[in-house]
């Protein structure tokens, strides 16, 4: 027996949980909710296909390992739109108490290796976890993009909040990704208006 394979495959089935956890964001063809798990798979992959955006300090393998991880205090903690109403200290709270509770069921070793990237990518202070916030804010405006709008129409969003909530964040990571949508969300946006 292996307490530590133990500890190991406890977290794996725990993390299994994230599948059932729906996100407001709908697939790039608008058949249905995307949930937490497959937001995570892929905003890491972005992650990956869009490393040649990323800053000099960027080490993709870190963010990538920061992007798998981000969500997964969504088991405990829930799901939270960034276009929706909601107390953020709350939140914090709960997401951290998630942290505690979801880490700590690997070993201690790598629940502490775990909690750090997770603290690392909410802090969103180093090269890394700047380009892993950027990527994070950019999969849903990809997929809006993509489905004719998605959740920004479900919340009624506007091009200035998507600039102020989203666009800041992700042009600090990813600044000429962001150039390149803001063209295609003008566009949206514009259109929308027209109707």
């Amino acid at each position: 027996m292996s307490p530590r394979l133990d500890s190991q495959l406890a977290f794996l089935v725990e993390a299994d949980k994230l599948k059932s956890v729906l996100r407001a964001s709908t697939l790039a063809d608008n058949s249905r909710r995307e949930n937490s798990a497959e937001h995570s798979w892929h905003v890491a992959l972005t992650a990956l296909a869009l490393a040649d955006h990323a800053g000099p300090d960027v080490r993709i393998d870190r963010v990538i390992r920061m992007l798998l991880l981000h969500d997964v205090v969504e088991i405990d903690a829930g799901d939270a739109p960034i276009h929706g109403d909601h107390d953020t200290a709350a939140l914090e709270a709960a997401e951290r108490a998630a942290a505690d509770r979801l880490f700590g069921l690997l070993p201690e070793d790598m629940a502490a290796e775990f909690r750090a990237l997770w603290d690392e990518f909410e802090a969103a202070e180093s090269p890394d976890a700047v380009f892993a916030k950027s990527i994070d804010r950019l999969q849903p405006v990809v997929l809006n993009l993509a489905n004719g709008g998605g959740n920004w129409i479900d919340y009624g969003v506007t091009e200035a909040q998507l600039e102020q909530r989203v666009g800041r964040k992700v042009a600090l990571g990813a600044p000429g990704v962001w150039t390149h949508l803001q063209l295609r969300i003008r566009a949206f946006f514009t259109t929308i208006q027209g109707d």
